[in-house]
Parts: structure tokens; C-alpha cells; sequence
């Protein structure tokens, strides 16, 4: 029996973030030695665990080369303007890890539903983003797309909590309900965005996320396994495929996500 199999379950999490942490540092000095850029979204519906899962992915990184990214709701301004263009700016330069809270991809989730745009709007988007993530590889870019799925009773178990903790009162949206009452409107979104926007230069990646420890630390896996550092991973092994899998098994019918 080797020491780890004796180690209590938390400590033996605890051990694995760590290492996977110390792989993630030594990844990222490698990007910034190669002038390589990275650019990772998580996408998912409320309390799926998107801020956890970018916490522990960045909070060993260098602070000068990870931004996280979390756009409020646009502008009058940006309203006006091409639906890229916001963000557009914050894509990464040489050596830089840019974490996207949510992205452009609220046209096809959050706004679809909730009648946020038009759908003419809707559809241009749907459209042309796999011309605008195509021009964002051939630039250089390592693009990451995440969804992170979690299941119905999973969402509601995890929404109470917030309103009943008052750490958690700045997580709280008047939108929470609305993610319950709307579960199967959300749904037809994800699947419609995620059929027309997964290509080749833009793949998405899903991840069963109702143990929020297991969906942090193979999520972590991923995100190694993509960067390939030639030496990031050493004896690392690669995600859980029953926890993290490309979205052609959905489309290929060997996996489903949350109804």
C-alpha cells in the first residue's frame, strides 16, 4: 500500500490540487518563456461552479501574466457596437493566461432566454462565431471552451445555500429563480448553442460538474493536457473521461448532458 492510499480522503485532495497546482506554474512558465497565449471560457448555468473551478485554476499564477475576466452587462454604448468588440480587447498577448467568467457566448445562453437581444441578434451571432474563434487560433491563441454541466436538483441544492448564507450574498441574483422556473428553456439554448458553435478550431469541452472537487481538479487535468507543456504533466495523469469529454459524444450519442 503506498503512503498515498493511507492518507485520509481530504488530505489526499488536498495532495492532488497541490500537484496539479505545481504543474499549472510550471506550465505557465513555460507559455511565458514560448510567448504562447492562452484563453480558456467557462461556460455553464447558475451555481455550476465556475468560480470555484477558475479559483483554483488560477490562484497559484502569476498575477501579472492571468487576468480573469467578468464583464458586467453591456453598456448603452456597447449595445451599439459589433458584439465582439467588447471582447475583443482582453484576448491575450504573449505569455498571457486570459480566464473568461462567462463570455461571448451570453448571446446564445443568458440573452436568448431572457429576451436580452433580438433574435436576428441571436442568429448573426450564432453565425459568426466559429469565424471569429477560427481568427483567434490562427492568431496564435490556445482556445479553451468549458461547459460545465450540472444537474437540475444539483442547481436548486446549490441556489438555496447562497440565499442562506450571507457569505454568499454578493452571489445571489434576482436570476436565481429564473434558472429553475426556465431549466428547460435554458436547456434548448445550451443544446443549440453548443451543435452550431462546436468546430474545429473551437471545440467544447463538457464536464459533469455535481462534485464540484472532482470537476476543479479534472478540469485542471484538461487544461494541462491542451497547453502540452513537454514537461507540465509529468506523471500527471489525463482527465476522467466519465467527468470531462468532448462534446462529439454528445453529438455521437455515447454521452448525455443534464436534461
Amino acid at each position: 500500500m503506498s503512503k498515498n492510499d493511507k492518507m485520509p480522503k481530504h488530505d489526499k485532495t488536498k495532495a492532488t490540487l497541490e500537484k496539479l497546482q505545481i504543474a499549472l506554474v510550471d506550465t505557465q512558465i513555460w507559455t511565458l518563456a514560448n510567448g504562447k497565449k492562452v484563453c480558456i471560457l467557462f461556460e455553464g448555468r447558475d451555481a455550476a461552479g465556475k468560480d470555484g473551478a477558475i479559483k483554483r485554476l488560477t490562484e497559484c499564477l502569476s498575477g501579472r501574466a492571468t487576468r480573469v475576466v467578468a464583464l458586467p452587462k453591456p453598456t448603452n454604448t456597447e449595445q451599439g457596437e459589433w458584439w465582439f468588440q467588447r471582447y475583443v480587447n482582453h484576448l491575450p498577448t504573449n505569455g498571457e493566461w486570459v480566464v473568461f467568467n462567462r463570455s461571448w457566448y451570453n448571446r446564445a445562453g443568458v440573452e436568448k432566454v431572457m429576451g436580452f437581444s433580438t433574435p436576428e441578434q441571436q442568429e448573426i451571432f450564432i453565425r459568426d462565431v466559429p469565424d471569429f474563434e477560427s481568427m483567434i487560433v490562427r492568431s496564435g491563441i490556445i482556445l479553451i471552451k468549458l461547459w460545465l454541466d450540472i444537474s437540475r436538483e444539483e442547481e436548486k441544492k446549490r441556489l438555496d445555500a447562497r440565499r442562506s448564507d450571507p457569505r454568499k450574498r454578493l452571489k445571489v441574483s434576482d436570476l436565481d429563480q429564473v434558472a429553475q422556473d426556465r431549466w428547460d428553456d435554458y436547456s434548448r439554448a445550451r443544446d443549440d448553442m453548443l451543435r452550431r458553435s462546436h468546430h474545429e478550431h473551437g471545440r467544447w469541452t463538457c464536464v459533469a460538474t455535481d462534485s464540484k472537487k472532482k470537476a476543479r481538479e479534472h478540469i485542471i487535468r484538461h487544461v494541462l493536457q491542451v497547453i502540452g507543456c513537454p514537461h507540465g504533466r509529468d506523471g500527471l495523469a489525463g482527465p476522467d473521461p466519465d467527468i470531462v469529454f468532448d462534446y462529439d459524444e454528445v453529438i455521437e450519442g455515447r454521452r448525455q448532458l443534464q436534461p
